[in-house]
């Protein structure tokens, strides 16, 4: 038999530091001091590949490791990547599940591996028994999560947890709680929802759970079926995940499960519309064929015990087309509707989409037990927290959800009586709702209350205030600067003071094509994507990348440091600040400004380069794009006690700036509301 060649292994200089437990100077200085460090064998000049062999081998030659496991399952990683294929990684890290704890029922379909893989597989099997099976299989499946984030859907645990606890809440709060035994998602991934379920369970009962989950892609759903297995909180449970598209191939054609979580995939028109117009699931009305959602809605009921309760996640076109309202209304009639929440934008992808939970309930077929005659409405989409970049002069603000505020809303309002409903709930009677339109949207039935209302306003009068009240103690202190000096100083520029190795300047690349890019509000443990286009627009960072993929994509990306100077390279969007809020990924034609602290004040610095006149001299019109030169930039020279002085000032400056701009948007949204609440005799004149 012919012996097995591995893929080639190749590392990038991020790589060996993080096997190496160093930062990536130090190897960029072994690389320059030891003629013996390996030669690339691959990348390019600024982003070098080397051979993963060479690289261990010279690491242990040089007692750069502090023992043979140091860094074992990074140096293991490349291993799986040089792969070359997502699936394949995901089959191969399902296997060193199946080798730690077997499993009787796998996903049924053709998961042979390659013998390239078998011989990965060996390796990290062999480490995960020496170092710890759950620990090196959590390792290698988050790192197949990371980087190929972009590719697939996941449900964020947050949310993960929340759609089970609402399924909790909702079996506990029934007139006749059905004992959850089985849970079902039908459209599983990776397993977020089931995972979540069993922990959610494993708080409440004793009953060993059966976890149910299907997934057309046979990968994703062997991964789903070795995570189940694996994880401490699902390991007990009796879990099987099955193959298959739902909709076309339903893997669990008996199941009756007493809840469902599920977060379908959304906008799909080849869903199978007309090979199913005859299905005994459409007890509601056959599903249009842009309306895939509903047939989802509809089989999740399918499969739900009467009693049975389903949390499904939604794009919030499904509660309010006008293709959809037949359906609507049945579901309505029937009472499987019990509520809807409205999430908070960035809640899960698309992350600027603000989704819907529609909360199901199997009808009962007593003849004694009563369709629901409301319905119970949730709007949460508020329920974010707001960081500004007020005083950076970044613009730069970002919004995150509340997951603690989101939970308290929702679970809260699921329990209560009609009589102590929150402001952003309230039931509405079905026959309401039965109109031409059967529009489910929350926000069009949970209106502003007055008295809501009227404390939001005395907050932005509050806030306003105070902005002012700021706005005017800064204002008396910068007219007392002294305007006409006729010494205006020495200077230099940033092209001399790097060259004198006072300054560091990075420029910001274009991003690789297979960076997983995601959108909206940036979580605490990812970092923002700043591009010129997002400050063109004056907005905020509209992508993000977790902190684990651009630890991986690292030679590719230009990231700041605290205290970075970060100037924005084109004369429409010039602008320069302190990068509080580092690290942050910058763009093409955004560049970073490391200085010497014992040489230069950043805020002082800033203030140079940022200075209009600066920008407008180191400008250039060369080409179709007008540029700034950063180079050109200039900066005053002044000893480091006098440029504090100065940086005091600037950062005064900044503050005064942002101030102005959030007092603006305060002030201008306070205006419609006050004259909302006027013309709709909400509010009288004094």
């Amino acid at each position: 038999m012919p012996a097995v060649t591995e893929p080639p292994v190749s590392v990038t200089l991020a790589e060996i530091a993080r096997i190496a437990n160093v930062g990536r100077a130090a190897v960029s200085n072994w690389r320059r001091r030891h003629s013996t460090f390996p030669s690339p064998i691959g990348g390019s000049d600024t982003s070098p590949l080397f051979a993963l062999n060479q690289v261990h081998q010279w690491l242990r030659d040089q007692g750069k490791l502090v023992d043979d496991d140091a860094g074992a399952e990074l140096l293991l990683w490349p291993r799986f990547e040089a792969l070359g294929d997502r699936d394949l990684m995901a089959l191969a890290i399902s296997e060193v599940a199946n080798r730690l704890r077997p499993a009787d029922n796998r996903p049924g379909a053709d998961t042979t591996l390659p013998a390239t893989a078998h011989a990965v597989v060996d390796q990290a099997e062999e480490l995960a028994r020496r170092q710890g099976e759950a620990d090196t299989f959590t390792f290698l499946f988050d790192r197949w999560v990371g980087t190929h984030v972009r590719q697939i859907v996941t449900t964020p645990p947050q949310l993960a947890e929340l759609m089970a606890e609402i399924a909790a809440t909702v079996h506990a709060g029934a007139a006749e709680p059905v004992k959850v035994r089985e849970v079902l998602d039908p459209a599983c991934g990776t397993g977020s929802l089931l995972a979540a379920a069993a922990r959610i369970h494993a708080a409440t009962s004793r009953t060993r759970l059966r976890l149910r989950g299907q997934d057309v892609n046979p990968a994703v759903a062997a991964l789903a079926a070795a995570r189940l297995r694996m994880s401490d909180a699902t390991r007990k449970a009796d879990s099987e995940v099955r193959v298959g598209d739902s909709l076309r191939d339903d893997r669990w054609p008996d199941t009756t499960a007493d809840t469902v979580l599920c977060n379908p995939p959304s906008n799909e028109r080849n869903w199978g519309h007309d090979e199913l117009a005859a299905d005994p699931r459409w007890v509601y009305g056959h599903p249009p064929a842009g309306e895939p959602e509903l047939a989802w809605v509809q089989h999740i009921l399918a499969h739900l015990r009467p009693g049975g309760v389903a949390v499904v996640l939604l794009p919030p076109g499904v509660a309010a087309r006008r293709a959809g309202r037949r359906i609507r209304a049945g579901l309505l009639r029937s009472g499987a509707l019990n509520s809807v929440v409205a999430l908070p934008a960035g809640a899960a992808p698309p992350h600027g989409v603000p989704l819907h939970l529609w909360v199901l309930t199997a009808p009962r077929r007593e003849a004694n037990m009563r369709s629901p005659e409301h319905l119970v409405f949730i709007d949460a989409a508020d329920q974010v927290v707001d960081r500004s970049g007020a005083g950076t002069g970044s613009g730069t603000a970002r919004a995150l959800v509340d997951w603690p505020g989101l939970r308290t809303t929702v679970l809260d309002q699921l329990g209560a009586r009609d009589d102590r409903l929150g402001p952003a709930a309230k039931t509405v009677p079905v026959i309401d709702l039965l109109d031409e339109a059967v529009d489910l949207t929350p926000a069009r039935h949970v209106p502003a209350r007055a008295s809501d209302a009227g404390r939001r306003i005395a907050r932005s009068w509050r806030q306003l205030v105070k902005y002012l009240a700021e706005i005017d103690t800064l204002t008396g202190e910068l007219r007392s600067l002294e305007i006409g000096r006729t010494d205006p100083g020495a200077g230099t520029t940033v092209d001399e003071l790097v060259r004198a190795g006072a300054l560091t300047l990075r420029s910001g690349q274009a991003l690789p094509a297979d960076l997983p890019l995601s959108g909206g509000p940036v979580p605490d443990d990812a970092l923002a994507v700043l591009t010129v286009a997002d400050l063109v627009a004056d907005a905020t960072p509209t992508a993000w990348v977790t902190t684990e993929a651009a630890r991986i994509h690292a030679d590719a990306l230009t990231v700041t440091r605290p205290d970075d100077i970060v100037v924005v390279g084109t004369v429409r969007a010039f602008r320069v600040w302190v990068d509080e809020h580092a690290p942050t990924v910058l763009g093409s034609q955004v560049h970073a400004v490391t200085a010497d602290p014992d040489v230069f004040d950043p805020w002082f610095l800033a203030g140079c380069l940022g200075a209009p006149s600066n920008g407008r001299q180191a400008g250039t019109h060369a080409s179709t794009v007008s540029r700034i030169n950063v180079r050109r930039l200039r900066v005053l020279r002044l000893p480091l006690a006098e440029q504090r002085r100065y940086g005091a000032v600037f950062r005064k400056l900044a503050t005064f700036r942002a101030l102005l701009a959030e007092a603006g948007g305060l002030g201008e949204d306070l205006a419609s509301t006050l004259r909302d609440a006027l013309a709709e005799g909400r509010a009288a004149p004094g």
